[in-house]
Order: C-alpha cells, then structure tokens, then sequence
C-alpha cells in the first residue's frame, strides 16, 4: 500500500544530506567534544561549524546559541531560567504545552501570569500586550508561528514593545525554523527556541538563542558546558544534523523551496474545499508558514477520519489531544472562538521538504472520499441535509 506522510508538524523526516553529514559521528568521529585530545578537538570543530550555521539561520553570533536537547528544554531554559519569584509573565493562550505547562509550573510557585487572547485568526494584539505590562513584568513569551494553524504572529511589533517596555521577550520558533526567514534582530527577541526535528534534522537535538548580556540561570547541573549554560555532554552528531539541516534551510529560500511548498498547500487546501461542502480553513487570510492547513470538516469526528485516512496510507493528524480517555477539543481552535464541535471536527495538513505534487494529489483524491463515507454515517449530517418532501 502507498503511504503518504502529511504530518510535519509532528515531526519531520532527517533528510539523507543531513544524516550522511550525521554519520562520521556516530563512526570515526566518536570523541567527547569536552576531551582535548585528536578525537576530542575533531568532534569539538564539528560543534563549533554547526553553531555557526545555526547563528546564520537566526541572524545571531555563534557565541549566542545554546545547543539544547530539543525545544520543550529551550522553551523551559528560556522561562525558568530568567523568571525570578515575584515577577509577572504575559503570554498568549495558543502556545504549546511546552510554553503553557511551564506557566503553570510559575504559577504554582506563586508566580503572576496573564495569558492573552486571540482574534479568531489566532493573532495575538500587540497592544493587548502593551495593555497587560505591569511594572514588575520581567518575560513576554509568544510563539512565532503556531503548530496547529500555521499562523504567524506579528512578532516584530511584539518585540518592539517589549524594547519600549524594558521587558525579556522570548518567542517559541519552534514550527517557524527552516519554514520561513528568521532574523533575530529584525524580531528584537531577547530568547528564541528551535527544534531539529520539527527541520529534518534528528530529535533529540535543539536550540535557545540567547541575547548577549541576558543573565540566564542554568535549569540543568553539571559541566561547564555551553559556556556554563546547559550542562551535559554534548550530542554531537545531533548537533552536526541541526547545523546541516540549517544550511539546507538557508539555501532553500534562496531556491524558493518555500514557495513551492506554499503552492502545494495551497494545492491541497483549494481542491479540498472545492470538492467538499461545509468545511473551511481554520486561520485563513492571515499570513502562514507556507506547508500548514487546518481545515475543519463538519458532521464528522476528526479522530475517526484520521484512523481512516491512515488505514488508506495517508498520515495527519488532529488538533484534539486526549486526555484521561475522553478526547478534549484543541487549546488553540477554541481559542479562536471555534465550538467544541467543529474543532473536534478539524484535521491538521503539513507538507515537509520530500513531499511532492504526486502527495498531494493522492490526498485530495482520497480526504472528500472518506470524509463523504463518515458523513454518511452521521445522523445530524443527514437530518441537516434531508431533502424536503
């Protein structure tokens, strides 16, 4: 049976460039970067090349990038290493768990947060930030772009009020790395966190950028490592694959593969809503990383459709989550203003790099098929479609 991967937000495939890149480390190139012998010095090069990349990719220094393992430790590094007892954190109600669980944390420890809400594109108001400092505010942490939605906040004004204000401004790049241009003056960010393996690079690899002269605590004990920032050896070839899968980003927008992942969403997204009735997209007509759709399918479960789509070999996912057995509407789509039911009705597309035209078209043959099947079965779609007699 073919089998078609359209969950990249989930995580992506590590291209072959950045595992062959990867290789020697595992082999050859095994030393301790920490040791100062040949094999130790040989890995310690490697580090320092893949920093580099990673430095060009956000627009920072070298010296500036905090290799971690993945982006839930850069998020937790970012907010519990800068957040002191009686300050006051301002964030938005659409970040990740990895943002949002450890507010809560901040709270049980006595900490004030105000969590902000979206319009129902899922844009956060730079001035309802501005609104929300006090002066005891010390961290403003919005995502760049969302995972569920794709959509991308205004983070460069957010940032500017931040500055105005005095205030750290940390922002979860996590779905917006090697999708779209990241320049970490441009934003005014004080703290940015990215995954390798949200960009065909490994998991189990990350990053936290940190602005020169931001006093950051440690949440790890140890070594001296990461200029005494982030204890633990370091995973080398992790760290190869993330500086590779960097420089690949980089020449792809110079290429345009941006563009061309824009227009097979854009594929997709379109045919979807040509052939099927009462569906629609979920953050539309505000900007987007470019291999992102949510598209909300009413009269049906958005869990059964995703079983179904993958017993046919296509794979996405919902933005349900599911807790102690009940399955839970998104965080995110209601907090676009979206009823329960049509964001249990929502179904997340997302392109990668090796995704091709022949992808898509197998998806836009397949989605209306099924989705019709399961609304065949639904009582309220045939009670809300009957035809008078």
């Amino acid at each position: 049976m073919r089998r078609v991967y359209l969950d990249n937000n989930a995580t992506t495939p590590v291209l072959p460039e950045v595992f062959e890149a990867m290789r020697p480390y595992f082999l050859e190139d095994f030393g301790n970067a920490s040791s100062i012998h040949h094999h130790g010095q040989n890995t310690r090069a490697a580090v320092e090349r893949s920093r580099e990349s990673v430095a060009q990719l956000l627009g920072c220094r070298p010296a500036e990038v905090v290799f971690t393992a993945g982006g839930t430790e850069a998020d937790n590094l970012a907010i519990f290493g800068l957040v002191d007892s009686g300050d006051h954190v301002v964030t938005s109600r659409i970040e990740h768990h990895a943002v949002l669980n450890s507010c809560k944390r901040l709270e049980e420890q006595g900490i004030e947060l105000t969590y902000l809400p979206v319009d129902r594109s899922g844009l956060v108001d730079p001035d309802d930030i501005r609104r929300a400092l006090r002066q005891n505010t010390k961290l403003v942490t919005i995502m760049t772009a969302n995972n569920e939605t794709g959509v991308i906040q205004s983070i460069d004004q957010i940032g500017r009020v931040c500055r105005e204000a005095d205030v750290y401004f940390h922002t979860d790049a996590v779905q917006a790395a090697g999708k779209v241009p990241i320049d970490v003056e441009n934003i005014g960010c004080d703290l940015l966190s990215i995954s390798g393996h949200k960009m065909h690079a490994p998991q189990g690899i990350g990053a936290l950028y940190v602005r020169k002269g931001t006093s950051l605590r440690p949440i790890l004990f140890g070594g001296s490592h990461e200029r005494s920032r982030r204890a633990g050896t370091e995973n080398v070839p992790g760290i190869v694959g993330l500086g590779k899968a960097a420089e690949l980003a980089r020449t792809g927008f110079t290429s345009g593969d941006d563009r061309g992942l824009a227009v097979l969403r854009d594929r997709l997204e379109t045919a979807i809503l040509e052939r099927i009735e009462s569906a629609g997209v979920n953050g539309s007509g505000v900007p987007r990383i470019p291999n992102t759709s949510n598209v909300y399918f009413d009269y049906i479960e958005g869990e059964a459709l995703v079983i179904a789509l993958d017993l046919k070999g296509l794979s996405v996912s919902t933005g349900a989550a599911c807790s102690s057995g009940a399955v839970e509407p998104s965080h995110v789509l209601t907090a676009l203003g979206l009823e329960a039911e049509r964001a249990r009705a929502s179904l997340r597309f997302s392109l990668g790099k090796q995704n091709t035209v022949a992808d898509v078209e197998f998806a836009i043959e397949l989605v209306p098929l099924l989705v019709e099947k399961l609304r065949e079965l639904s009582p309220v779609y045939n009670n809300d479609n009957a035809v008078p007699s």
